[in-house]
């Protein structure tokens, strides 16, 4: 469901064009999620987790002695260089939050935990600020039409993450 989502948008997302996506009977469809919202919410919980799942690894993958912002820049770099499918649906899943409170809940959900993934390394103060300044390079490597520059992603983690992991003042 989620490869129809990226291809065809949430609006393209029915329930007879999912079941031919999966091969199975429309009452299937209907039988598991009584409504399409139901659908689509479980297609995005899926998507949140496997994401998370994927930040979480990557902050848990720290050699010794390695900086702990290096966590961070390589974050960045992987969901920047890559993913472009995970990109546009959680674009798709923006644009719902932003009108139904029920995805905004499951956003609020999700950043809650890549902050405790973050929280390995980090204050917790600090932890809303690394999540932003990863979403917003991650969204802007997939829109810019600049090259992805690593030195740049690194300078600007680096700068907001001071030496001692503690926020700096520019």
């Amino acid at each position: 469901m989620l490869d129809l989502i990226a291809r065809d948008g949430v609006a393209g997302a029915t329930y007879r064009a999912v079941a031919a996506a999966a091969d199975v009977p429309l009452g299937s469809m209907t039988y598991h999620f009584p409504t399409r919202d139901d659908m689509l919410y479980a297609a995005f919980s899926h998507l949140a987790d496997t994401q998370h799942a994927r930040f979480d690894q990557i902050m848990a993958a720290s050699p010794d002695g390695e900086d702990p912002r290096e966590r961070v820049v390589d974050l960045i770099v992987t969901h920047g260089g890559g993913y472009g499918r995970d990109m546009v649906l959680s674009a798709e899943l923006y644009a719902l939050a932003v009108r139904d409170e029920r995805y905004r809940a499951l956003i609020q959900d999700w950043m809650g935990r890549s902050r405790v993934s973050l929280e390995r390394h980090f204050a917790p103060e600090l932890t809303p600020m690394i999540d932003a300044l990863a979403e917003g390079l991650v969204l802007h490597s997939h829109i810019s039409t600049e090259p992805f520059d690593v030195d740049r992603v690194r300078a600007a983690v680096y700068r907001l993450i001071g030496p001692s992991g503690d926020a700096t003042t520019p």
